[in-house]
């Protein structure tokens, strides 16, 4: 009977042991949860607001603006000659470090206007916004060129910003948001992405459809705006004033060793090519997913994804549908899959075959 009790008695404490270890962990658990939330604060709290953030933005792109157009204090003129149907042989003469290839559009007719979404400057891609600076031969890109593959790509790249351009502004003040990258990926893929890190304090959550569809609003309603992108060419240290982590690598891609500045409404981003001329050439757009991507320096990565049709080509609603359904699928980037590797290779590392 004493054995008995004295088993018993070990079996019960065990219980209590374990009961109380797992109160532990619990209690351990919350009080991380709570340090990182402050903690979360407290680094919220050391940044400038988003409104800060734009304004010196902004200001930095105004300024260099300035700053370029005030280099031609004279009047110069350039020649510019025509290239596409119809227009073979059709001279413009413009002028110099002012005028753009949408003012070259403007001097022909309102389709051209309306339907040009890209420029190419001696056979090199060139937003219509962005001034001449020298004597050239134009060609007006559209949506229904017989290779349409510049346009198609400066598209995917635009909604991709305007994607970036509705996250950043999509949350409350209290929550930050860091823009990653707009990835370049081919129009094949299904969908245009956009990595973005939010708030610690949001790492548990998953959006819903009403979630998405808010984000879809927010699109629709700067595409109803019909916003330009603005595009401003600088050097990396004027870039550095208004973006830190992210010049290097765009810089790099540049053969020139030059950043591409976009503004569009006071949103400022980088861009690794050329846009489009604005935001009302999109047509059907919407927000697909937010797929969580793991850990990062940066904190939990995600990638948001979405689907977009221009003006001048629609879809009917059942070949949407089907998109829609791929475009939720996760995009996967080269990064993405090295990641997936590595972590097959650490997880059967020590696995054995035989």
């Amino acid at each position: 009977c004493k054995r008995h009790l004295s088993v018993c008695g070990k079996k019960k404490n065990k219980k209590i042991c374990v009961a109380v270890g797992t109160v532990v962990k619990m209690a351990s658990r919350t009080v991380c949860r709570v340090f990182q939330r402050r903690f979360a604060s407290a680094v919220a709290a050391q940044r400038p607001s988003l409104a800060e953030v734009r304004s010196q933005r902004n200001a930095v792109f105004s300024r260099e603006q300035a700053r370029q157009r005030a280099l031609y204090p004279r009047i110069e003129k350039i020649e510019v000659s025509m290239q596409g149907p119809g227009l073979d042989g059709a001279l413009l003469v413009m002028n110099k470090g002012m005028s753009t290839p949408l003012s070259c559009a403007r001097h022909l007719t309102e389709h051209h206007v309306t339907n040009s979404a890209l420029a190419l400057v001696d056979g090199e891609p060139w937003p219509l916004h962005q001034p001449l600076t020298h004597s050239c031969s134009l060609t007006l890109l559209t949506f229904k060129d017989n290779d349409p593959t510049l346009v198609n790509e400066a598209y995917w790249r635009s909604c991709a910003a305007l994607l970036g351009q509705v996250l950043e502004t999509a949350f409350k003040d209290d929550y930050t948001v860091e823009l990653l990258s707009t990835r370049e990926v081919p129009v094949l893929s299904g969908a245009f992405c956009c990595d973005v890190v939010l708030d610690p304090q949001l790492d548990s959550w998953t959006p819903s459809e009403e979630s998405l569809r808010s984000l879809t609003r927010g699109a629709q309603q700067l595409i109803h705006q019909d916003l330009a992108w603005e595009p401003l060419e600088v050097a990396p240290s004027v870039a550095l004033e208004a973006f830190s982590h992210k010049v290097e690598q765009k810089a790099s891609q540049n053969p020139k060793g030059t950043v591409m500045l976009y503004r569009c409404g006071d949103h400022v981003l980088l861009s690794g090519g050329p846009l489009v001329a604005r935001t009302g050439l999109c047509s059907q757009y919407e927000v697909t997913a937010l797929h969580s991507l793991g850990q990062g320096s940066w904190g939990l990565h995600r990638r948001a994804q979405g689907l977009s049709l221009p003006l001048q080509l629609q879809a009917h609603h059942t070949v949407w549908r089907k998109l829609r359904q791929r475009a939720e699928k996760l995009v996967r980037t080269a990064n993405v899959l090295q990641s997936n590797k590595n972590m097959f290779e650490k997880r059967t590392a020590n696995v054995s075959v035989f």
